[in-house]
């Protein structure tokens, strides 16, 4: 008897240590975001060629040629620099994001037209960038600390089984209450976001696709689709000629150098 009552006590008591220890869906949506953050650290630097096309409601279309350069940063977000060469009416715009974690992006916008550098207010980063459908928030790095973290479910998302995961801006003037993030499980590529507005009404929805692998290690979509149900309105950015580990330095990303860039 005392044999059969200490196997059922072990038994109990197994069962509520593991209950104790089970991982919460918060604890479960952060580590699956900093996984996805470690599967793309090591880049260095990378940049590429961007073709960006904006529909209004009625399909009227209008095109901008972009270049992107890119900076890992050890210890802080990534710095970004995106420089137009068309159309003529914004040749030479250049925008500069320095990403942080809780701490607000830096961003600076050269205008050609007013031949001065703008330095972007960190309470208007829901702004559009450019007349698109991306807001300037959308456009730095999305370093693990910028959110806190719900693992929701397990989906299939086409011919990938995704985590999908909500996760709440912690910057107290971002545009959006919540995301809800579709990531695949093989290689945590991000397939989808949805972007709910400060009312939480679903806004805008940005779509990955055409992903490709690069040095053995990255990847990289050719597309972005981002679709703004509430105007209509959409944004298409076709990536091209990727590189790595290329020769940009810190100095290549200063917002005094803006107006000489070519």
């Amino acid at each position: 008897m005392k044999k059969i009552w200490f196997l059922t006590w072990l038994l109990v008591s197994t069962c509520i240590f593991s209950i104790s220890w089970a991982e919460t869906p918060e604890e479960k949506g952060l580590a699956i975001a900093v996984a996805a953050d470690k599967r793309d650290t090591g880049f260095v630097t990378q940049t590429a060629d961007l073709v960006m096309t904006l529909r209004n409601r009625q399909g009227q279309e209008s095109t901008r040629y972009i270049r992107t350069r890119t900076l890992e940063v050890e210890g802080d977000g990534d710095k970004a620099l995106s420089i137009f060469d068309r159309p003529a009416d914004i040749k030479h715009t250049a925008v500069l994001t320095f990403s942080h974690g809780l701490e607000p992006d830096d961003q600076w916008l050269y205008l050609p037209a007013l031949k001065r550098v703008k330095r972007i207010n960190s309470r208007n980063k829901s702004g559009p960038f450019v007349g698109s459908e991306f807001a300037f928030e959308d456009l730095g790095s999305q370093e693990v600390e910028k959110y806190s973290y719900k693992y929701l479910r397990d989906e299939s998302c086409g011919e990938w089984q995704c985590f999908v995961v909500e996760r709440f801006p912690e910057y107290e003037y971002s545009g959006y209450t919540r995301q809800l993030a579709w990531i695949d499980q093989a290689e945590y590529r991000i397939v989808k976001v949805e972007f709910y507005d400060r009312k939480n009404s679903l806004l805008k929805t940005l779509t990955y696709s055409g992903y490709q692998e690069y040095i053995d290690y990255f990847w990289r979509p050719d597309e972005m689709f981002m679709e703004n149900h509430q105007t209509g309105k959409t944004t298409t950015l076709k990536w091209a000629n990727y590189k790595f580990k290329t020769k940009l330095k810190e100095r290549d990303f200063n917002s005094n150098a803006l107006p000489r860039l070519r």
